[in-house]
């Protein structure tokens, strides 16, 4: 059972200028940054910007999708019943935490996971190949 949003990733071609757009203008709170993305909160929702490939075509790679929370408990009966649904896989998951990349019948890109913000930048600390910053000690 889906439980709420995990988290919103956008693809984005220019990080300095999401970052002036989203922290600056929207004023959401920067959690971290490195070369090639940041992490944001509005309120308690995290959003991810990546730079990326900008191609909103349907059979792009880029970063942009929307993940929805689910209980640990559930995460292998939810992709179960996403697979058995014949949904279009589309991509690997190459980040922590179980997630299933899917997309919705008009081509939505979608994911299920489980995990916190917390937990994706500890594990972006000790797997990214560029300097990682947080600027948040206590989430």
């Amino acid at each position: 059972m889906i439980i709420g949003i995990n988290h919103i990733t956008f693809a984005v071609s220019d990080l300095q200028a999401s970052l002036k757009f989203y922290v600056d203008l929207l004023q959401l709170q920067c959690i971290a940054k490195w070369d090639e993305g940041a992490y944001l909160k509005a309120g308690d929702q995290w959003i991810a910007l990546n730079v990326d490939n900008l191609d909103l075509s349907p059979n792009s790679q880029n970063a942009s999708h929307i993940a929805f929370n689910v209980k640990a408990e559930d995460f292998e009966k939810m992709k179960s019943r996403l697979e058995m649904y014949g949904v279009k896989k589309y991509k690997e998951n190459t980040s922590e935490g179980p997630s299933f990349y899917f997309l919705d019948p008009d081509g939505h890109r979608l994911e299920i996971h489980y995990s916190t913000l917390e937990n994706r930048i500890q594990w972006a600390k000790e797997n990214m190949k560029s300097d990682f910053i947080t600027y948040q000690k206590n989430l």
